[in-house]
């Protein structure tokens, strides 16, 4: 029987499991949206209040289940405002297929009302991108569209022209049969063994592990045992490797501990597992390199490599540990380990409720309570800036828990929309934000998604006027601080005000029953939580150029040149 492509799109989207589509409705998108609302049984329409919150509540999703999640927007503004968030469901290798609708198809060419050209806009944030002109190409395109998101992980883009959804074909769907178990993929036997080779012939070997070490856990630690390898962690990859870890060291990087920092400077042999770790001035120069990573094009992208093995973590470790001679000399991973312990007991201080007696608080008691009341299975998402820093340094992952933000595309405003898709994959689980202020007004409007979809996301604010972690840059680089203050609302009356439980913290004191009555609230609540501005967040270490940096700027402050 023939069908509308409109008809053909939500029984392929529902066939492969794809239970909602964030979006806003437009005309372009009617075809689409009416089907949805015929068949709301098997598939909803998560109506949110920005396409470019939709596209990172879609990335949420699938990031979180591991499943294809889908976003849409309408003709020319409706789908440019996804462009921002599919370029971080690319970045973060995120399988997500964003439905872009067109003008009419006769007129395209014209300069016709909101006419864009989707299929070249969106080049670079996806894998595939195709135009549908004709109904009897939309099975096909689909398929293409959605396995392609699914293998390569990542994006793809399918642009369909409001015209177009409206017209039936007689084809009928094209079935996904792609297995949800991954395969398996390691190096050859002859790789293995000169990578075995090189660790074994190694002093000290140190390991920086990165978000490809998901369901890897057992491996990565098998193998730190037998070479005594201090484990560093990069941010994506916090998650997956710092708990029950009696290797781990805490991170490197801009965000990360000086134990780290050391682990990796003071290596013979540096392992890299799944990870894409960009800043090359906190890799060490003088150390042998081995990195294993499923795709083959990352190898060698950001230091110089001696060896590059492709395939999983979990398949390689697998593969290389048995061929690993057991270090005995254990020394510079107990170093390391007392080095981890007394940056993280210096860091816990700084969470000392003690610090802050009156006035605005320090973070990182707002991110050590936070941490402490969460639950077990708690999803985290942060805006990026210091929101970031405090969840990398004082949320504790279990194997249970999630944190999710934007950390390789750096967006700000991303905190709450992907609670959105948090939030709706899962609606019994507790999902928590760390909010800046900046970022959560940036898309102020998706707050009011959450009531809408009886959503019960909590929202913590840390809340300091500015654009805090700009503030430190500029500093670094001497500049006085420029643009960056921010006069807010009341966000708990605001929050209020759209039906939400809104709770405003001004002192230490009133945190803790704050937090502990949002978190225990049946629905949305947030929690506006006034923090010091200035507070400083260094990185594991800082170069004199940096130093000389923050006291030029101290000095231009005064002279106010």
């Amino acid at each position: 029987m023939a069908q509308t492509v409109a008809e053909l799109c939500v029984d392929m989207l529902v066939s492969a499991g794809v239970r909602r589509v964030y979006g806003v409705v437009g005309d372009s998108l009617n075809g689409i949206t009416d089907t949805i609302r015929r068949r709301r049984s098997e598939i909803e329409w998560l109506h949110v209040r920005h396409e470019e919150s939709a596209a990172f509540a879609a990335g949420a999703e699938a990031q979180l289940t591991g499943k294809l999640a889908v976003c849409a927007g309408s003709c020319g503004p409706g789908n440019l405002h996804l462009i921002n968030g599919l370029f971080d469901c690319h970045r973060s290798r995120t399988p997500v297929l964003a439905i872009a609708a067109q003008i009419p198809s006769q007129e395209l060419g014209s300069g016709y009302f909101q006419e864009t050209h989707p299929e070249f806009l969106f080049r670079d944030c996806s894998h595939s991108c195709e135009v549908v002109s004709h109904p009897d190409q939309f099975p096909r395109l689909m398929a293409i569209a959605m396995r392609t998101a699914i293998a390569k992980r990542g994006v793809a883009v399918l642009v369909i022209p409001g015209d177009v959804a409206l017209l039936k074909t007689s084809l009928p769907p094209v079935e996904l049969t792609t297995d949800d178990e991954s395969p398996l993929v390691r190096p050859r036997d002859g790789e293995l063994a000169k990578a075995a080779a090189l660790l074994n012939g190694a002093g000290k070997v140190a390991i920086l592990a990165g978000a490809g070490c998901k369901g890897a856990h057992a491996e990565l630690l098998a193998a730190a045992g037998a070479l005594a390898a201090p484990v560093v962690h990069a941010l994506r990859g916090k998650e997956f490797v710092e708990y029950d870890n009696p290797y781990d060291v805490g991170m490197t990087g801009l965000l990360g501990f000086s134990s780290g920092y050391h682990a990796m400077m003071n290596c013979d042999a540096l392992l890299m597992l799944g990870t894409d770790f960009p800043y090359r001035q906190f890799l060490p120069e003088g150390a042998k390199v081995v990195q294993v990573d499923v795709r083959g094009e990352q190898i060698g992208r950001r230091t110089r490599v001696d060896l590059g093995l492709v395939g999983t973590v979990k398949d390689t470790l697998a593969a290389l540990t048995p061929l690993l001679a057991p270090k005995q000399d254990r020394a510079f991973l107990d170093r390391c380990v007392a080095h981890y312990k007394s940056a993280r007991k210096g860091l816990d201080e700084l969470a000392d409720p003690g610090r802050s007696d009156r006035g605005p608080l320090h973070p990182q008691y707002v991110a050590k309570v936070i941490d402490e009341l969460a639950a077990d299975d708690a999803v985290f998402t942060c805006d990026v800036g210091t929101p970031t820093i405090w969840l990398a340094r004082y949320l504790t992952p279990n194997g249970r828990r999630r944190m999710l933000g934007s950390f390789t595309h750096g967006s700000m405003a991303s905190a709450v929309p992907q609670a959105i898709g948090a939030a709706a994959a899962y609606p019994g689980r507790q999902v928590v934000t760390l909010s800046g202020d900046g970022g959560l007004a940036m898309l102020l409007g998706d707050l009011l998604t959450l009531p809408q979809h009886k959503l019960p996301v909590k929202v913590v604010v840390f809340n300091n006027g500015a654009l805090s972690f700009v503030e430190l840059e500029m500093k670094a680089a001497g500049l006085v601080d420029y643009g960056t203050a921010l006069i807010n609302p009341d966000f708990a009356a605001l929050a209020r005000s759209a039906n939400i439980l809104g709770i405003k913290v001004e002192t230490p004191e009133q945190l803790r029953p704050a937090l502990a009555r949002a978190f225990a609230h049946d629905g949305p609540a947030l929690v506006d939580v006034a923090v010091r501005r200035q507070e400083l967040s260094m990185p594991p270490t800082i170069d004199a150029k940096q130093a000389f940096g923050f006291g030029l700027s101290m000095v231009r402050a005064v002279l106010s040149v």
